[in-house]
């Protein structure tokens, strides 16, 4: 989250930088103003009122001494009214500082400078275009209905047990999946990504770390009861794992790389653009998570963008990589490379991977820091990125390797498929 001092320091700059996100933060930020200015009333006011109180006791000490008991009495009688109006204070303090951080709160992470204007997916910027060239015959298929000729994945099925967005993966369909989430995995812990396997359930201190939490748009299933939160993405849980850590200087970099089913309402999503596996509500997907010292991520987001362009090449799928507009960034995000897939059967590209470095924003709702070699606390920077999201990759890969004779299994993923076609 934003913090107080940038706030109070400079919020013509916080309104100008989110205006490129097109947020109007103008009225939140005067709020927090007004009520940091009132929280810093009440405080001294309060402090001074304890004062008075030590004063008090010190005298109710001397008079008592001295025999002079109704005066002290009559002391005692001013410390308790001090006191009652210290309980004020304080109830009226907790909850100014409550109503301040709910606000800030609210606000988005400020975007980095090299974030491009515009208002939407339109207005990303494009910046590199890589792998083969896909032709298919005007008779090629979605994946959809290689999916259904093959009898690999089951939409139908899913919607008997579960409902829609919940396909049923079968027989080489299956193993495709397995096959992909062990190739990224291996491909990241080659990378030197440290595997973990986190809980796929969240609580709600969780979901505020990582900026899940408001869900302002409704998209995170809730279990009520125990109010826990079904993971989005991986990068909840791995990221989380850091919370109230504090680390030293030579603990960098942590990098992390976990699989998880992940779980999205997608509310409002409708149209051709959600058949097949092109929108889920679960969907399973290969993350990996860095912390680093802030002037070193710039650099480890650009080492991430190139291990997933890697990951992307040995598949042998044509892509392109785009730096999103401010008006098509996540809340928490201060910049973000999304990776998209050409689907040639489709016509259309397809979203793979967003790679994302969050600055300290994040950090500072996680209470992650580190201690410098001097002693000094410093926030640290969180970055993470899908490495990768599996349902459209899989689209690509079903739609783009279609021939006569079945789907051509790229060479990569042999040997962890066990077969080199769907037929």
């Amino acid at each position: 989250m934003l913090t107080l001092k940038m706030l109070r320091d400079d919020p013509e700059m916080v309104i100008s930088k989110l205006r490129k996100k097109h947020f109007d933060a103008s009225e939140l930020v005067r709020k927090v103003i007004e009520l940091d200015a009132r929280r810093r009333t009440i405080q001294a006011e309060s402090d001074a009122l304890l004062s008075q109180q030590k004063q008090k006791a010190a005298e109710i000490g001397a008079l008592m001494k001295q025999g002079l008991r109704d005066q002290a009495e009559i002391a005692k009688t001013a410390v308790a009214k001090m006191k009652e109006r210290s309980a004020e204070l304080l109830a009226e303090l907790q909850s100014t500082e409550k109503s301040m951080n709910d606000n800030i709160v609210l606000m988005p992470n400020l975007p980095c400078d090299m974030v491009p204007e515009g208002a939407g997916a339109e207005d990303n910027t494009v910046v590199k275009t890589g792998g083969p060239e896909v032709n298919l015959p005007q008779d090629a298929l979605p994946h959809w209905e290689l999916a259904k000729k093959y009898d690999i994945i089951d939409f139908d099925l899913g919607v008997k047990i579960t409902g829609a967005g919940f396909p049923v993966y079968k027989g080489k369909g299956a193993k495709l999946q397995r096959a992909l989430i062990n190739f990224f995995l291996d491909c990241n812990t080659g990378a030197g990504y440290t595997e973990v396997e986190p809980p796929v359930m969240v609580n709600s201190a969780s979901g505020f770390g990582t900026g899940q939490l408001p869900d302002k748009e409704g998209q995170m299933y809730h279990a009520n009861l125990d109010d826990f939160y079904m993971v989005p993405t991986a990068e909840v849980p791995v990221t989380n794992i850091f919370r109230d850590v504090i680390l030293s200087a030579d603990d960098f970099p942590q990098k992390l790389t976990a699989y998880t089913p992940c779980f999205r309402r997608e509310a409002g999503s409708y149209g051709k653009d959600v058949r097949g596996l092109n929108r889920l509500h679960q969907f399973d997907k290969v993350e990996i998570v860095r912390v680093e010292k802030p002037e070193n991520s710039y650099a480890a987001l650009d080492e991430m963008v190139a291990h997933v362009e890697g990951i992307v090449n040995k598949l042998g799928l044509r892509y392109r990589i785009l730096r999103l507009c401010g008006g098509d960034m996540s809340f928490t995000s201060a910049i973000t490379y999304d990776f998209e897939l050409w689907s040639a059967a489709q016509g259309r590209w397809l979203e793979i991977s967003s790679v994302s470095n969050f600055e300290s924003f994040q950090a500072n709702r996680l209470h992650l820091r580190y201690k410098d070699e001097n002693g000094k606390m410093t926030i640290c920077h969180t970055l993470n990125g899908s490495s990768l999201a599996l349902p459209r990759v899989v689209a690509a890969l079903l739609e783009d390797n279609q021939t006569p004779r079945g789907i051509i299994i790229p060479e990569v993923l042999r040997p962890y498929t066990g077969f080199d076609i769907i037929d």
